[in-house]
Formats: C-alpha cells, sequence, structure tokens
C-alpha cells in the first residue's frame, strides 16, 4: 500500500486514515528522509495525529535538487504542436530547483512575461543515486524510483519560443509547484502507472485530461537514456511530460506554410500579436487546479490549486 508524504515547514508528516502523523527524523531534504524508512514506517502506524487540514503543505521535494524534464512525450501534446509521434525523439531539458513552490503557493507571472502557460506532469522523485551507466530495467524500476508527485511546469511560452530554449523560460520562482503529496509506492502498485490519469483546470474549466497511456516514452526508457549522461541523486526530480490541452498550439497548417516564408522579425510579430488573444493563457487571478489519480483513486497524487498573480 502507497505511503503519502507530506511536509510543513518544520517537520514531515505521513497521511494516515486518522489524520497526520509527524515523522520522527532528523531529515531536512527529501533524499535524506527516503534514506529514513524506518521513521516512515513507524509514523504510518502512528495513532498520535493532527487534522491534515490545519498543516501548511510545502512542496515534498526540497531544493537544491536536480530537476530534468521530458519534453513533448504525450502523443496528443506532440499532435497539437504539429510534430509526429512516431518520429519524435526522447528529449529532455533542465529546470532550475529555484523554481520549485508548494502545491497551494501563488504563480508569479514576471513583468515582462507576456505568454504564462500551464503544463501538468507527473514527477518521478528519485530514491537512491544513480550515477552515469547505472543500468535501469523494468525489473529494478523500483530501486531507483521512489514515488511520484503532481507537478506543473509552468512556463514563459514568448520567451521559450523567441529565445528556442527552455531553461530560462521554464525556470523562474514558482514556475514548478509541486505536490501536495509525496506519494511513495510499493513495487506492485508501480504496474498501476498507465492507469494515472492527469487533470488540469483553470477557473473550473477542464483544460487537460489523459491517461498516461498516451504517453510515449514511459519511466525505464527515460531513466536508460537519462543515466547515460546524468547523474542522478536521491530527492532528484524528474518530469515526464504533458498531455494535449495547453494554451500553446500549432497554428493551422496553411498559416504556419506562409508564416515560414516571412522575414524572422514579423513573423514572430505575428505569431506573438495572435498569441495575446489567446484566452487560454494564464491571467491575473486565474485559479489552477492539477491532480494525478487513477480513476477508481487506488493511487491518488492529491491536487494542487495555485493562483497566477502578476509581478508588479
Amino acid at each position: 500500500m502507497s505511503t503519502s508524504i507530506l511536509r510543513t515547514a518544520d517537520a514531515w508528516w505521513v497521511a494516515t486514515p486518522a489524520g497526520a502523523a509527524q515523522v520522527d527524523t532528523q531529515a531536512t531534504t527529501t533524499g535524506q528522509l527516503l534514506a529514513d524508512r524506518q521513521a516512515i514506517a513507524a509514523a504510518a502506524t502512528s495513532s498520535d495525529t493532527v487534522a491534515l487540514d490545519s498543516l501548511t503543505l510545502l512542496s515534498p521535494v526540497t531544493a537544491s535538487c536536480r530537476v530534468v524534464a521530458q519534453m513533448t512525450n504525450f502523443a496528443s501534446h506532440v499532435k497539437d504542436v504539429g510534430m509526429n509521434p512516431a518520429t519524435v525523439p526522447l528529449t529532455f531539458f533542465r529546470k532550475s530547483s529555484g523554481s520549485i513552490s508548494g502545491p497551494y503557493d501563488e504563480v508569479i507571472r514576471p513583468a515582462h512575461v507576456r505568454l504564462l502557460d500551464y503544463e501538468v506532469e507527473i514527477g518521478l522523485v528519485i530514491g537512491r543515486q544513480m550515477p552515469v551507466g547505472t543500468t535501469v530495467t523494468a525489473d529494478n524500476l523500483t530501486d531507483y524510483v521512489a514515488g511520484l508527485v503532481v507537478t506543473n511546469d509552468i512556463s514563459a511560452r514568448d520567451l521559450q519560443l523567441l529565445k528556442t530554449q527552455f531553461y530560462e523560460s521554464k525556470s523562474y520562482p514558482t514556475f514548478t509547484p509541486v505536490g501536495p503529496t509525496l506519494v511513495l509506492l510499493e513495487p506492485g502498485e508501480f504496474k498501476r502507472f498507465a492507469d494515472l490519469r492527469l487533470r488540469l483546470s483553470v477557473n473550473g474549466e477542464l483544460r487537460q485530461n489523459m491517461t498516461v497511456a498516451d504517453m510515449i516514452y514511459q519511466p525505464v526508457q527515460a531513466l536508460q537514456a537519462l543515466t547515460r549522461f546524468q547523474r542522478l541523486d536521491a530527492g532528484d526530480l524528474l518530469l515526464t511530460g504533458t498531455p494535449v490541452g495547453t494554451a500553446l498550439t500549432a497554428p493551422p497548417k496553411p498559416i504556419g506554410v506562409l508564416a515560414s516564408l516571412l522575414p524572422p522579425a514579423l513573423k514572430w510579430k505575428l505569431f506573438f500579436d495572435r498569441q495575446a488573444g489567446n484566452p487560454k493563457y494564464l491571467q491575473d487571478g486565474d485559479v489552477i487546479e492539477a491532480a494525478v489519480a487513477t480513476d477508481d483513486l487506488g493511487i491518488d497524487l492529491g491536487t494542487q490549486r495555485t493562483v497566477v498573480r502578476y509581478a508588479r
């Protein structure tokens, strides 16, 4: 049975049927906590609990850590941005761990950003060191992946597209809300990974709704490729991609063909002017709810609720 880990400013907790039980640990980082499984197990059976809603939750993944993300990893999203799922490569990018924020914190849009977008994703939390050259298989995946979290890969699309890079556009503070819980799965529960459904709504309007069955490169494939060149440590975070439904979509093909004939400066001006009229980009005061769970709630990573604020 899975174990749900919560974090507050001064403690770690395990969610139980009776409430939240504090973990008796000296751990200050996610990696340190994952090494103290005896304390986690003791808390899971404790009767000394507090009400869950009495806790002010922070991200259960602590910074500093590595934050790596998979690009265009859901077939529906790949098609929506004008690419072919059969030929899209397995691609990674990095985010700053300074972008990590709590599951109920505000998402702050910097003053110079015009097009703020959302991407609900499942985050894999690494449970032990993975040196470069680590062999990852379906049989040993759970030796390395400790659990799962809800994440939102907030993106400044105007910076991402104009500068043709991801790091800045996805790394501003609050651009990676994480949580509310870190769900530690038992080995057998990972077999249900494909049953997980990702949902994201803005102001109550459902924008994203897809299961992991739409995912192109599964965690084993991603970690096999990543550990060929990137060391990972306990507490590091791998975002596994987002399904269709983001604000950014590819222009209709005839418009794309015509745009390719224009000078770059004019092309981008017309593109951004058109995107500025898209009401799906996040606005000041918008409420984002992102959740991941199986349809029967046998595995439930919880729901994060964040409000967008414009920096002044």
